[in-house]
C-alpha cells in the first residue's frame, strides 16, 4: 500500500510542476472575499477555498433545470437510487441557493437559463463547516416577477421502486411564495440476508448461520411552504414550513443452523421491525445591511415530534418449539429540537471578516420496553460554537484564518459530558499559474458521538448477542490536514490531494463480555486513537473539449488504523473508486457509472459500499422529459460486513436486494417556467437534529 502511495505522491508532483503552454489571462476585477483565478478559455473559476463554475449557452440549452447542471461538475455524480445529487468524494453535501438552504426540488424550480454560476466549496465556511463536507451555492439572477412549476415521476416496472415530486413557486413584486411535495417509496419482497456469528463463550465454542429473507421498505414524503419577502440593499425575511413523515417496516423469516460444540440444532425465527415519525419543523430567517460594510443575520429553527420504533424477534427450536430467545422492543421518544445563530459580516479594504454564535439543543424523553424491562429517561444533547474567521489575499498568496470555541454538553440519566474546545482553522492557496494552484488547509474540532451511540437501548441480535449504547461515550476530537493541486484546461479537470486526519478518542463499536446477560454486547467505547491517510485523485476529462464524451473518475487509496482503549491496533488498506461515463447530443443525453466496491473500516467491522452498475438515457422535448435507465444491471444491490481478528466475536453478513437485480425503471418530467423568481442571499442555514429511532 505504502508503495502504491509513494508512486502517486511522485506521479503528483510531475503534474505539479509540468508547463502549460497555453498562456491564460487573469482578470483584474477586485474581488471582496478571496481572490480568484479566472481562465477566459475556460469555465471554472478556481478560488482558495472553493471552484465557480460558469455555464456555455449549449450546455444551459441542454438542461432542463439547474440540477442537470450540476451533474456536469467534476466533483458532483447522480445518485441512481434516491434521485439527488452527491459529492464524488462522500461525506455530506448542503446545497444553496444564493445562500439558502434548498431542497432537490428547489433546485430543480431554477430554469437554466437563471443560473449565473455555481461555486463548489470543498473547504466549507466556518458558518457551514461543522456541517457539511461539501456546499454547493447555486446563484441565480432575480427579478419582480415570475412563475414555475413542474412535476415528475419515475418507477420500476416489476418492483416497488417509486420517486416523484411536484412544486410550484410565484414571485410578485418583493414577494415569493413556494410550495413542494415529494415522495421516496420501496417496497421490496426479496431481500436475503446471510449472517454468521462465531464464538467462544464459557469453554465453549458456539456458531449461529443464519438464513433470512425479509419484506422491507419505506415510504419518505416532504412537504414545505415557504415565503420571502426582499427589500434590496435593506432587509430579507423567510419563513419556512417543513414537514418530514416518514415510516420503515421490515418483516423476515429464516432458518439457521445453531452449533454448541459438536452438537447441531436446527432453528427457525422471524424479525420485524419498524419505525415512524412526523416531523414539523418552523425556520424563520432575517438578514438586515447596516451600512455599506455590515450585514446581520439572524435564524431560528425549531421542532417537536415523537419518533415510534418498534422490534420484534423470536428464534425456536425445529421439532419441540422450545424458545431460543424472545425480543420485544418498543420505543417512543418525544424530541424537542432547536437551533439559533446570530451572525456579522464586514467588509474591510484588505478581505473580509465573518463571526458569529450557533446554539443547538435537543431534549429527547424516552418511553422504552425491551429485554432489560420498561424504562423512562430523558437525555439532551446541547452544542454551542463561537466563530470568527478573516479571508484575504497577498499577492499570488490566498488565506483564511479562523479560530473557534466549542462547547458539547450532553446529559443522560447516566452521565453528563461537558467539554470546550479551541477549534482553529487554516487556509493557504498559493498560484502557480492560471490555471493551477495548491492548496493546504489544516482544522480542528470535536465531533459529539450521534444519539444512537449514546442510546440505553438494548436489542437482541442472535442467542448470546445482544446490542446496547453506551452513555458514558465522550466527544472525539479531529485534527485534518489536506494538501491538494488543482489543474484544468479545456480537457481536464483534474485535483490530487494529500489527506491526513487524526482522531483523538475515536468512537470505536466493539463486542465485549456482557455477565447480566451471560454472552457478548455489541456497544461503543472511546478507543485511543484512529488515523486515516492517502492519495485522493478526483477529475473530468472531455477529450473532444465539450460533454460529447465526459468521462469522470474518483480513485482514492487510504490507509486507516484505530488504536482500541486497550491498545490493540487495527488496521485497514482500500482503493477507493468510482467512474462514469456520460454524452449529452442535442436533446439526447446517457449516462453509465459503475464502481469496485471495497471494504472500509468501521469500528468493529469492515463494511463494503454500495455496489453500483447504472445506465440511464434521457430525452428532452420542449418542457418534457423522457427517461429510462437500467440500475445494478447483471446483478442485485449488495452489502457485506465482517469483522475484524481481534473481534471476540466473528461475525459475517452478507446482504442482496434481488427485487434491484437488472432493475428497469421509466420516467416522465414536465417543468414550466416564465419570468423569474426572487432569491435572497441567506448568510445562515441550519437544520435540527435527526430522530432518534434506536
Amino acid at each position: 500500500m505504502k508503495k502504491t502511495i509513494y508512486t502517486i505522491f511522485f506521479l503528483c508532483g510531475v503534474f505539479m510542476f509540468s508547463q502549460e503552454k497555453k498562456n491564460d489571462t487573469v482578470d483584474a476585477v477586485a474581488i471582496r472575499e478571496i481572490q480568484e483565478v479566472i481562465l477566459k478559455s475556460q469555465r471554472k473559476k478556481q478560488f482558495a477555498d472553493k471552484a465557480v463554475y460558469t455555464f456555455d449557452k449549449e450546455a444551459l440549452e441542454k438542461a432542463r433545470y439547474a440540477k442537470d447542471l450540476l451533474r456536469t461538475l467534476p466533483e458532483l455524480q447522480l445518485d441512481p437510487v434516491a434521485n439527488t445529487i452527491t459529492s464524488t468524494k462522500g461525506g455530506t453535501t448542503l446545497f444553496l441557493i444564493n445562500g439558502i438552504e434548498a431542497t432537490d426540488m428547489q433546485i430543480r424550480s431554477i430554469a437554466p437559463s437563471e443560473v449565473v454560476k455555481v461555486e463548489y466549496y470543498d473547504i466549507p465556511p466556518a458558518r457551514w463547516a461543522t456541517r457539511a463536507d461539501t456546499v454547493v451555492n447555486i446563484l441565480t439572477r432575480s427579478t419582480e416577477t415570475g412563475y414555475v412549476f413542474g412535476a415528475d415521476v419515475s418507477t420500476a416496472l416489476n418492483t416497488g421502486f417509486v420517486n416523484g415530486s411536484a412544486y410550484a413557486d410565484y414571485t410578485k413584486g418583493k414577494n415569493n411564495f413556494g410550495l413542494e411535495y415529494s415522495l421516496n417509496l420501496r417496497d421490496y419482497n426479496d431481500r436475503r440476508v446471510n449472517s454468521i456469528y462465531d464464538y467462544q463463550l464459557n469453554g465453549k465454542h458456539y456458531r449461529s448461520d443464519e438464513n433470512r429473507k425479509d419484506h422491507f421498505g419505506y415510504t419518505f414524503q416532504n412537504i414545505a411552504l415557504r415565503y420571502t419577502r426582499l427589500v434590496a440593499d435593506d432587509y430579507a425575511f423567510q419563513a419556512k414550513l417543513n414537514m418530514d413523515v416518514f415510516n420503515r417496516f421490515s418483516k423476515g423469516v429464516g432458518q439457521s443452523v445453531f452449533t454448541e460444540d459438536n452438537l447441531k440444532e436446527e432453528h427457525n425465527m422471524f424479525k420485524n421491525n419498524g419505525s415512524d415519525y412526523v416531523i414539523p419543523k418552523l425556520d424563520l430567517y432575517y438578514s438586515k445591511k447596516i451600512g455599506e460594510k455590515d450585514e446581520l443575520s439572524i435564524n431560528v429553527v425549531g421542532s417537536h415530534y415523537t419518533a415510534n420504533t418498534t422490534e420484534t424477534a423470536r428464534e425456536w427450536i425445529v421439532g419441540s418449539g422450545l424458545s431460543v430467545y424472545d425480543n420485544d422492543m418498543v420505543l417512543k421518544a418525544k424530541q424537542t429540537s432547536l437551533v439559533g445563530e446570530l451572525a456579522h459580516a464586514h467588509d474591510f479594504t484588505a478581505g473580509k471578516l465573518s463571526s458569529g454564535y450557533r446554539i443547538s439543543r435537543s431534549s429527547i424523553s424516552n418511553d422504552l420496553n425491551n429485554l432489560a424491562g420498561y424504562s423512562q429517561y430523558s437525555v439532551s444533547y446541547l452544542e454551542q460554537y463561537f466563530y470568527t474567521e478573516f479571508a484575504g489575499k497577498a499577492d499570488k498568496l490566498s488565506y483564511r484564518i479562523g479560530a473557534g470555541l466549542t462547547n458539547i454538553h450532553n446529559k443522560s440519566a447516566e452521565n453528563t459530558f461537558d467539554e470546550w474546545t479551541f477549534t482553529p482553522k487554516v487556509i493557504l492557496a498559493y498560484q502557480i499559474k492560471n490555471n493551477q494552484n495548491v492548496r493546504f488547509t489544516a482544522s480542528y474540532n470535536p465531533v459529539s458521538p450521534w444519539s444512537n451511540a449514546l442510546s440505553s437501548n438494548v436489542v437482541q441480535l442472535a442467542p448470546n448477542i445482544v446490542q446496547r449504547g453506551n452513555p458514558f461515550l465522550k466527544s472525539q476530537q479531529i485534527f485534518s490536514n489536506n494538501l491538494t493541486y488543482s489543474f484544468n484546461n479545456k480537457y481536464f479537470d483534474f485535483n490530487a490531494g494529500l489527506f491526513y486526519r487524526y482522531t483523538n478518542r475515536v468512537i470505536n463499536q466493539y463486542y465485549v463480555q456482557d455477565e447480566a446477560l451471560n454472552g457478548y454486547a455489541l456497544t461503543y467505547e472511546n478507543g485511543k486513537n484512529g488515523q486515516r491517510y492517502g492519495v485522493q485523485l478526483t477529475g473530468s476529462y472531455k477529450p473532444f473539449g465539450s460533454s460529447l464524451l465526459v468521462i469522470k473518475a474518483v480513485i482514492t487509496p487510504t490507509s486507516e488504523t484505530v488504536r482500541t482503549s486497550k491498545g490493540a491496533l487495527i488496521k485497514n488498506n482500500y482503493l477507493g473508486n468510482y467512474f462514469s461515463l456520460s454524452s449529452e447530443y442535442k436533446s439526447f443525453s446517457v449516462q453509465y457509472q459503475f464502481n469496485i466496491p471495497v471494504y472500509s473500516l468501521n469500528g468493529a467491522f469492515l463494511n463494503t459500499n454500495e455496489n453500483q452498475n447504472n445506465i440511464f438515457v434521457s430525452y428532452k422535448h420542449k418542457n418534457w422529459t423522457f427517461s429510462t435507465g437500467m440500475y445494478w444491471i447483471g446483478m442485485p444491490s449488495e452489502y457485506k460486513t465482517k469483522s475484524l481478528p481481534e473481534s471476540l466475536v466473528d461475525y459475517k453478513i452478507h446482504t442482496q436486494i434481488m427485487n434491484n437485480k437488472s432493475m428497469f425503471v421509466l420516467g416522465l418530467s414536465y417543468d414550466f417556467s416564465k419570468g423569474k423568481k426572487t432569491e435572497i442571499q441567506r448568510k445562515l442555514n441550519n437544520e435540527t437534529a435527526p430522530a432518534a429511532t434506536f
